[in-house]
């Protein structure tokens, strides 16, 4: 029997976050709106992460919800370190980058968002964001990358 959390079927993002002029991404699935006015998320970044410090240090990234067609990428950028692989160069080098606002994100994601931190707690093994919705844009034809599409291609258990 499944645990709790693991019932419901997340949507997976990925986290675009600079740090010294280098692009990181993650892949993130604690994530929630909180309020529709103004539009606000929750955002949970795990410890020890080069994500956790980019954001940290500039309060703002990109969050990009995942297209189903991109599962692939969980291996690199939820399964390897920003702090000793540089993901930035894995991903020019296999052209799946566009700039959005100036920022450079996956081409092919269903939506983007910029968000700005207002405020964080440390919560857990995870420190969790409130952010607020700054712009957005969404893409393509809405298939969203879910955990449970993730677990029938055995890239995670749950």
């Amino acid at each position: 029997m499944k645990r709790p959390w693991n019932i419901p079927d997340l949507p997976v993002y990925s986290i675009a976050s600079v740090g010294k002029g280098k692009l990181n991404m993650n892949i993130c699935t604690y994530v929630t709106a909180v309020s529709m006015k103004h539009k606000r998320y929750a955002v949970a970044i795990y410890h020890g992460t080069k994500t956790l410090e980019n954001v940290k240090a500039s309060g703002v990234f990109i969050l990009q919800l995942l297209h189903e067609d991109q599962y692939r990428l969980v291996n690199v950028l939820g399964k390897k370190t920003g702090k000793q692989y540089d993901k930035e160069q894995y991903l020019k080098k296999r052209d799946i980058l566009t700039d959005w606002k100036g920022w450079e994100v996956l081409s092919d994601a269903v939506a983007w968002l910029w968000m700005d931190v207002i405020s964080v707690q440390r919560a857990g093994d995870h420190d969790l964001f409130l952010c607020e919705v700054k712009a957005w844009k969404t893409s393509g034809d809405g298939k969203v990358l879910k955990i449970s599409e993730l677990n029938k291609k055995g890239i995670v258990r749950i």
